[in-house]
């Protein structure tokens, strides 16, 4: 149609024009202009992007210096460590250490000074410094932690190194060992003992808690699932490794629904002791038990015989253990009687006040060289368990006698400790605070685990 009256064509000559057919061809050429010119005006507002910044290149040509080869000239040591084990051989020990070398342990079986090698204590560490070839530069055996004549703790080790001679040199070596304070928290679920090796504590710590809340708490018959304890204590390292266990600082013990505290203080002019929270010695009470981690064999009041098969009173608490089991005094005092008596066969009778003292029977031996009228103090070894006398075994017939009348040992009230003079109370005070906030820091961490672990 557009074609047909396309106005760029000229009519044929003879022919009428037809203005309305010429008129509607026009308008749909000015219409079809006007939307061309429309859309023209459209496309004119968009700005076309900018032309990208151009990109300026610059060559260099480097001269390199040949590859070298890797140096491997390495002057630190590489130390392998690893603690004795049970049942181990030093074959093994040193096999564990990377250690090749045929002359060594010959050596070490053959020279006197290298001898304590062969003494494998489970627990203690070995240490060997090897070069970058494997060779050895130096083997140390920290064998023996144990105390000064001073009174300073030091760690005792034997270090092996080359001669230069392809033999070796063996030198025994003491030095004294650092402080560290360290802290730990645990719950009981099985034991005492199974509670503190989960918190990684020390057993002499372990031994210590025990003796420090002896008066307080029986840890045989007393303890809970779900007891607590929080202990500050002191380990003795060398070369960061632990030569050794100091003593507890400060310890925290829930059982059941009672909380007992203690912290070591040495009060002006005097030796030191444990005290609670409140400044009151827990040395001055008196032990619940003679021996450490027992169980009662029999309990105080009537009961039939074992030998005699009658019914009679039993005057104490029976304690069973093994015979050669240390027996310690439950309280300060003097010795009273030490010998032979009828059915209590060897036994100690100490005089602790004007009116309690405290019989020890049955036992296989006395301590070494102790005697009518020595001192002895609380928790002092003054004899060793046996069944002499009228025993069927072996066990501690431990007696608690009031004006020389026999008490029951477990429920007496036992005499209150003494407290800290006001002299020494603040002194006292200040130390205490230090110990106070290390506990609660270990509550705080227990708190944040229990709820970490019920996310």
């Amino acid at each position: 149609m557009f074609k047909k009256g396309n106005s760029a064509t000229p009519p044929l000559a003879g022919s009428q024009a037809r203005p309305h057919k010429h008129h509607y061809v026009t308008n749909s050429i000015l219409i079809v202009a006007s939307g061309l010119f429309a859309a023209a005006a459209a496309l004119a507002v968009v700005k076309p992007a900018p032309p990208p910044p151009p990109v300026y290149l610059a060559h260099q040509t480097l001269t390199l210096s040949a590859p070298q080869p890797a140096s491997h000239q390495y002057t630190a040591p590489f130390i392998s460590e690893t603690q004795i084990r049970s049942g181990d051989t030093l074959a093994a020990v040193l096999q564990r250490l990377g250690v090749q070398d045929d002359k060594l342990q010959p050596f070490l079986a053959n020279d006197k000074g290298a001898a304590s090698i062969y003494k494998l204590y489970p627990g203690r560490t070995v240490r060997a410094a090897l070069d970058a070839d494997g060779n050895l530069i130096r083997l140390s055996y920290y064998h023996t932690p144990g105390t000064s004549q001073d009174g300073h703790f030091v760690s005792k080790w034997l270090e092996v190194t080359p001669s230069g001679n392809g033999g070796y040199t063996a030198t025994e070596h003491s030095q004294a060992a650092s402080t560290q304070i360290r802290m730990g928290e645990g719950e009981i679920t099985t034991s005492l003992f199974g509670a503190t090796d989960a918190a990684h504590i020390p057993d002499a710590i372990t031994l210590q808690m025990a003796d420090i809340l002896a008066s307080k708490i029986d840890f045989v018959q007393d303890l809970r699932k779900g007891d607590r304890f929080r202990v500050v204590y002191e380990v003795y390292t060398h070369n960061g490794i632990q030569a050794g266990t100091g003593r507890v600082l400060a310890l925290e013990f829930i059982n059941g629904d009672k909380t007992y505290d203690a912290a070591w203080f040495t009060p002006a002019h005097q030796s030191g002791d444990y005290y609670d929270f409140h400044g009151k010695s827990l040395k001055g009470a008196f032990l619940r038990t003679a021996l450490k981690f027992t169980r009662i064999s029999s309990t105080f009041g009537m009961r039939k015989h074992p030998i005699r098969g009658i019914w009679t009173g039993h005057q104490g608490v029976d304690f069973a253990a093994v015979t050669g089991t240390p027996i310690h005094a439950t309280a300060d005092g003097t010795v009273k009687f030490i010998g032979w008596q009828h059915g209590y066969g060897n036994v100690i009778i100490l005089k602790n006040t004007d009116k309690i003292s405290t019989l020890y029977a049955h036992q296989s031996r006395f301590a070494k060289g102790l005697k009518k009228g020595d001192s002895v103090t609380q928790g002092e070894t003054i004899g060793y368990v046996g069944s002499t006398g009228w025993a069927t075994g072996p066990h501690l017939h431990y007696e608690f006698r009031i004006n020389g009348k026999p008490t029951n040992p477990l429920s007496a009230s036992l005499p209150v400790a003494r407290s800290l003079d006001s002299k020494d109370r603040p002194s006292f005070e200040k130390q205490i605070a230090s110990y106070k906030q290390d506990i609660l820091t270990l509550a705080r961490l227990q708190d944040n685990s229990i709820q970490l672990a019920a996310r």
